[in-house]
């Protein structure tokens, strides 16, 4: 039996079995963890027994844990109890927020020295998972980045149970499971259940019985089956699970919501402004069923536009401190996926009396504004009105209408939305905002959640008139409320550093574009227009969107970067935004205590990440299947690439037809000896001259689909043209010492690993 040995105090050595030395090191984590909370008060070894519920039997552990802590400079000791040695200045308590490359931030309880989230590297989150309670040591010497630090304790977890898929079952019989917030990385053992038999495969909500360290399995039991990863109706279902959404609402918010009724009350009218005869429509998505806006929009003698962005008014039904509007708060946005809705509020609300059906009456808060021959902003109020929308337009039948291809009543006031939209994009541009003509690519599945094909959504006129329209009303509410000394959770968006525009830059230059270290807003906006013309633009436009601070919520206002305005808030889409629904209630007089609206916008921030992620989740795996489903009609299929990153150790791409990202190893690339040539950012053969640089064109095959993982294996079929310039015949000379041999690979024929290891395991259907 393996034996370990310590040394106390007076030196006398201790030799116990791994598994005592193992019982050592949890109580030596668990004492330091406790001791070093911020709660923690000086005790001696019994309370310290008592307050951990250690056994009477642990007390020489215990004692000799306490001795090594005290050696070790973090603990002293002061009439037989013990303490931290110091209180560190340079430790603050937050919430961790993981990120799924391993990385993450801190937001601090106490933002005052700090305003921003402290970084984490990977290799410092010590055992800590997404929503731990956490002390992190912030470093002192702050980078263009940020502030950066490292977890040093766990105070609290914040979660009990995790989602994930078993991918093995070991030779002994140990299950073991892949764990997305955990990494692929972390062993996670899962203890079997007598109710709840598993195979691999099986996705599972599992108990933590013991989080491990970084060095040590976390150990689970499973609670709950979801179903297998070779079923697509289980992904949204495993999602919202993973992820902690909330999928059910309280019987008291239910009831609530039925009592409202299904139509609008007469007595509601009362009071209000009555737009039920001015020409009013909705465009939305195709699959929208919440819709949040309507519009109008005039022309006069003088040429002047008055346009009315109309909004549901949900304020009039969700009360605060009520049911539903508690329920709204814990959930801060409604979550879309593929097909479906999770929604902030329940369908009777967000499907019917709030949503501005056509021919119906809905009560709305209306911005009604008055703009120039030039665009300019004349003048504007803000009335709770009630409107009867005329038309629901989808973006797609619009743009017919536009186009000639439809016939509508409503095609004059569809053009003069066009000719104002582009006066309102022009001075958009004139003050520097940056716009993004992404088309989205959204994935079509079946009633069963099966994907079948994919479907690019062009950001056209009618998507872009829309968007200014509802740029300018949030505008409006925050200057208005800024105006009037009312306080606000504003939508901010911070200047990007320095360090990440000069790596845009370089990023660019790859691709044959040239940008400053520092380039403008008008240096940039040439680039997009240029670079969207082109298969990589929306990945040069993705990639600096990631390279630019995320924008949140904040009753501090610094102004939104992105959009080039000072004032900005979010208020047209109080259906599915928490924060939008108080903008309205500040605007007719209720609460804008500060302390409330510093935890709603930090809430709100919190909960947009997580429904990004889990909606993000999906994408992927839909994405996965659909690839899957097309080699397993066409082994041989070939996809046309754009490599958009060169590494020292490979080679990233887009798939152009599925805007998925991909990677080869450099050993896949072909029968030569890559070298990575740093500053051109690109991987040069030795022999034949070929080079993979950023924005070069490349032709990739499926290899394999490991939907546990929801990853992909690629085979490379035809890489760029050898380089022009002269290669050498010969083999490069080595330097003495060096053990490196050129890397020769021979072609590697498809193969299929569906579920990982053991393909037999899957479960038939």
């Amino acid at each position: 039996m393996a034996k370990s040995k310590r040394k106390t105090k007076e030196n006398i050595s201790i030799t116990r079995s791994s598994k005592e030395e193992k019982l050592f090191q949890n109580i030596l984590k668990s004492i330091q963890q406790f001791m070093l909370g911020k709660a923690y008060k000086p005790m001696g070894i019994e309370d310290l027994m008592r307050r951990l519920a250690l056994p009477p039997q642990h007390q020489e552990l215990v004692t000799e844990a306490v001795e090594t802590l005290t050696s070790q400079g973090v603990l002293e000791t002061k009439k037989e109890q013990f303490a931290p040695k110091k209180e560190r200045k340079d430790v603050f308590t937050g919430t961790l927020r993981l990120h799924a490359r391993g990385f993450g931030f801190v937001q601090l309880n106490d933002n005052s020295v700090y305003e921003e989230d402290i970084f984490v590297p990977k290799q410092f989150t010590l055992n800590a998972v997404d929503g731990d309670t956490v002390e992190v040591q912030v470093n002192p010497v702050v980078s263009e980045k940020g502030p950066e630090g490292k977890i040093v304790t766990v105070l609290a977890r914040g979660r009990t149970h995790v989602a994930g898929i078993i991918r093995e079952v070991e030779k002994y019989g140990d299950m073991i499971a892949f764990v997305p917030m955990l990494g692929e990385g972390k062993r996670v053992v899962v203890q079997k259940h007598k109710k709840i038999p598993i195979q691999v495969g099986d996705r599972i909500i599992m108990e933590v019985i013991e989080w491990g360290t970084k060095d040590s399995e976390t150990i689970c039991k499973a609670s709950r089956h979801i179903g297998h990863i070779s079923d697509p109706s289980c992904d949204i279902p495993a999602a919202i699970a993973e992820y902690e959404l909330r999928d059910k609402f309280p019987q008291a918010a239910i009831a609530e919501a039925k009592k409202i009724g299904s139509r609008v009350a007469q007595s509601a009218i009362k009071g209000r402004e009555d737009f039920r005869k001015l020409e009013c429509f909705t465009i939305d998505p195709e699959t929208a069923k919440d819709f949040d806006d309507a519009l109008t929009l005039s022309k006069n003698k003088k040429g002047h536009y008055h346009l009315g962005v109309h909004i549901a008014d949900v304020s009039h039904y969700v009360q605060p401190g009520s049911a539903l509007d508690l329920e709204a708060k814990e959930r801060c946005n409604s979550t879309y996926f593929p097909r479906f809705c999770l929604p902030m509020l329940p369908s009777e609300l967000s499907d019917n009396l709030c949503s501005l059906k056509p021919d119906v009456n809905r009560l709305t808060v209306s911005v009604l504004m008055e703009f120039d021959k030039e665009g300019n902003l004349v003048d504007y109020r803000i009335a709770r009105s009630v409107i009867k929308s005329a038309k629901r337009f989808s973006y797609r039948e619009a743009k017919e209408v536009l186009d000639g291809k439809l016939k509508s009543p409503h095609l004059p006031t569809l053009n003069l939305m066009v000719e104002l939209c582009r006066l309102l994009k022009r001075k958009r541009y004139e003050r520097g905002s940056i716009e993004f003509a992404l088309p989205e690519l959204v994935v079509l599945v079946d009633d069963k959640g099966v994907p079948y094909k994919t479907d690019y959504i062009e950001y056209d006129v009618t998507h872009q008139l829309v968007e200014e329209f509802m740029l300018k009303a949030n505008e409006m509410v925050a200057t208005h409320l800024s105006k009037h000394g009312k306080n606000l959770t504003y939508r901010v968006h911070d200047i990007p550093s320095e360090e990440h525009m000069k790596d845009f830059s370089l990023l660019a230059g790859a691709f044959g574009f040239r940008l400053s270290d520092k380039p403008t807003p008008n240096e940039l906006q040439l680039l997009f227009d240029e670079a969207l013309t082109t298969p990589y633009g929306p990945y040069l436009a993705t990639s600096y969107i990631r390279r630019m601070r995320l924008a949140f919520y904040s009753p501090e206002n610094i102004g939104h970067y992105g959009l080039g305005l000072t004032h900005y808030c979010h208020f047209t889409s109080p259906i599915r935004r928490y924060v939008d629904l108080v903008s309205h209630r500040i605007i007719f007089g209720e609460s804008d205590d500060l302390e409330e609206l510093e935890k709603i916008a930090n809430h709100c921030s919190d909960r947009e990440r997580i429904s990004a992620k889990a909606e993000m989740s999906v994408n992927i795996l839909k994405k996965l299947r659909l690839l899957n489903d097309l080699y397993e009609k066409d082994p041989t299929k070939q996809y046309e690439a754009i490599v958009t990153k060169v590494k020292n150790f490979g080679v990233y791409f887009e798939i152009l037809d599925l805007m998925f990202e991909g990677f080869l190893h450099i050993s896949e690339l072909d029968n030569d000896y890559y070298v990575y040539e740093e500053s051109a950012m690109r991987l040069r053969g030795a022999y034949q001259g070929r080079m993979f640089t950023a924005g070069e064109k490349i032709t990739v095959m499926l290899k394999n689909v490991d939907l546990i993982l929801s990853s992909a294996e690629w085979n490379l079929v035809s890489g760029p043209e050898q380089s022009q310039e002269k290669t050498s015949s010969r083999k490069p000379e080595r330097k003495k010492g060096s053990s490196k041999k050129p890397i020769t690979r021979k072609p590697v024929p498809p193969v299929r690993k569906f579920f990982g290891k053991k393909k037999s395991a899957r479960r038939k259907k």
